[in-house]
C-alpha cells in the first residue's frame, strides 16, 4: 500500500507519539488541530477539505513530525553538554525592564529579547501564545508583530497549543519562532527538509505538556463553576517568581494557586506519554534556550519561594550568542556567565529525564510500544551517569505500559491504524 499524509499522521497519534506541536497542519489544510477525548491537541483529518497533497508532503512529515524522529543539533563552534546539549554559551539572566521582569515567568529574558528585536525592526513577526479571545481557559498561537503584543503574551501558559502550526513558515529569516523544544523541532526539521531558511528559533526547559482537563479541574478546585462564572482572565505564572497561577471571572472574583500546588497537584501529574519519552526537555534545536534558574534550599532541591526571577540563557548558535550578547550591551537584558553545573543542580527533572531516558525507552519498546526515532543525543552515554536509575525506569516502563495495554479494550487493540474514520484522535495514553 502507498503511503499518505493521512495515514502516517494517523500512524503516530495511533501508538501515543504525538507531541501536539502542530506542525503537520503546516503539510495540508485537511488537517485541524482539535481536543481529543483525553484534553490534549491532536490532528484531525476533514475529508471535506478539497485540498491536493503536495507530493513531498509525506515525506516531508517523516523527516519533521517529533512523533517520528528528533534530531539532536550538531555542535557548531561550542561544546555538548551531557544533560544540556550544545552550548556556545550560557548566562544568569534577567530582563532589565522591571515590569518585564516582573511579568515573566523567568526574568522576562524571552519576552524582553522578543519586544526589543521588534520594536528595533531587527525582526518582522515572532509567534507567541495568549490565552484565546473566545475563552481564557484555552491556549492559542497567534502572530505578534509588535512590542505591545510580545508583552501581552508574556508568561508560561502550562495548556496544550499546537504552536508550530500557528504561522506560515513564508519568510522564515525575517521572523521569530517561539515554541516548546518539540515545536522548535518540528519547524527546525520541516525547514531543513525544504532546503529553506529558518527563523530566530526561541525555546525554553519543558517538563512537558498537560491536559486541558488539568486546568479545568484546578479552576473548580478554586471554587469556580464556568458554568456559572466565565474566565476572562488566567495566567499561570508570572506577576512574581515562580508565579502564581491566576483566574479572574467576569463578576470581579479572583482566585490564585501556589505554582507549588497548580503544577505540582494538578498540572505535573498529566503530561502526555509523549513528553515522558522526550529525549529534549531543553531546547536543543533553539537558538536561545531559556529556563528557571533556580534558587536551592539547604537540601538542594529547587526553593519556589517569591523572589525576582532569573534565567538560564543557553545560546546554542553563533546567532543565538551574537544576540544574546547585542541584548546585554544594549541594556535589555542583565546577565552574567552562569555555570550549568549549578544550573543541573536546581532542575532534577531534565536531568533525570536525560539520564534515565534510554531506560524509559528500552523498557516501554520491550512492553510493546513503538517509539519515534532520536538520532544524536548520546543516550546510553548519558545513561551511565546513573546506571540504577536507568535500570529502575527501564522496569517501572516495561511494568506501566504493559499494565496500559491490558487496561485498553479489545476493540482498541485490534483498531487498524489506517482505519476509515475522518477523525484519527487516538488514544493518548
Amino acid at each position: 500500500m502507498s503511503r499518505s499524509l493521512k495515514n502516517e499522521v494517523a500512524k503516530v497519534v495511533e501508538r501515543g507519539n504525538c507531541s501536539g506541536c502542530g506542525m503537520c497542519s503546516q503539510l495540508s489544510s485537511n488537517i485541524k488541530m482539535t481536543f481529543n477525548d483525553d484534553g490534549y491537541l491532536r490532528p484531525t483529518w476533514d475529508d471535506d477539505v478539497a485540498i491536493e497533497i503536495e507530493p513531498q508532503a509525506v515525506s516531508e512529515f517523516s523527516r519533521a513530525c517529533p512523533g517520528v524522529t528528533v534530531e539532536a543539533r550538531l555542535i557548531e563552534g561550542g561544546s555538548r553538554h551531557s544533560i544540556f546539549g550544545p552550548v556556545i554559551s550560557a548566562w544568569e539572566a534577567w530582563a532589565i525592564d522591571p515590569s518585564i521582569r516582573h511579568s515573566g515567568s523567568s526574568g522576562g529574558t524571552l519576552t524582553a529579547i522578543v519586544s526589543w528585536l521588534l520594536d528595533t525592526g531587527q525582526y518582522t513577526s515572532s509567534a507567541g501564545v495568549v490565552q484565546s479571545p473566545a475563552d481564557a481557559r484555552v491556549s492559542t498561537a497567534v502572530a505578534l508583530t509588535t512590542k505591545e503584543e510580545a508583552l501581552k503574551s508574556a508568561g508560561s501558559r502550562y495548556a496544550p497549543v499546537a504552536a508550530a502550526g500557528c504561522c506560515r513558515l513564508d519568510s522564515a529569516n525575517e521572523s521569530i519562532f517561539v515554541g516548546k523544544p518539540c515545536d522548535v523541532s518540528a519547524v527546525k526539521q520541516l525547514l531543513d527538509a525544504r532546503g529553506s531558511e529558518r527563523p530566530l528559533l526561541l525555546s525554553f526547559f519543558c517538563a512537558g505538556t498537560p491536559s486541558q482537563f488539568a486546568t479545568e479541574r484546578l479552576i473548580q478546585h478554586l471554587g469556580i463553576d464556568t458554568n456559572e462564572e466565565r474566565v476572562e482572565y488566567l495566567r499561570y505564572r508570572g506577576n512574581g517568581w515562580p508565579g502564581d497561577f491566576t483566574v479572574r471571572t467576569d463578576g470581579g472574583r479572583t482566585v490564585t494557586a501556589s505554582y507549588n500546588d497548580s503544577w505540582g497537584r494538578f498540572l505535573g501529574p498529566t503530561t502526555q506519554w509523549r513528553c515522558k519519552i522526550c529525549p529534549d526537555g531543553i531546547g536543543e534545536s533553539a537558538d536561545i534556550t531559556a529556563g528557571d534558574f533556580w534558587h536551592a534550599d539547604g537540601r538542594g532541591y529547587p526553593d519556589f519561594g517569591d523572589r525576582e526571577g532569573t534565567s538560564v540563557l543557553v545560546a546554542r548558535t553563533a546567532l543565538g550568542d551574537s544576540i544574546i550578547r547585542r541584548a546585554i550591551s544594549s541594556g535589555v537584558l542583565g546577565a552574567k556567565p552562569a555555570d550549568l553545573s549549578q544550573v543541573a543542580a536546581v532542575q532534577p527533572l531534565q536531568v533525570r529525564r536525560r539520564t534515565t531516558l534510554a531506560g524509559r525507552m528500552a523498557g516501554a519498546t520491550l512492553g510493546g510500544r513503538r517509539l519515534p526515532r532520536y538520532r544524536g543525543f548520546q543516550l546510553l552515554r548519558t545513561a551511565r551517569l546513573a546506571p540504577l536509575q536507568t535500570l529502575r525506569s527501564a522496569v517501572g516502563s516495561f511494568v506501566r505500559v504493559r499494565e496500559e495495554a491490558e487496561r485498553r479494550p479489545v476493540k482498541d487493540r485490534r483498531r487498524k491504524v489506517n482505519a476509515t474514520s475522518t477523525a484519527f484522535s487516538g488514544a493518548s495514553e
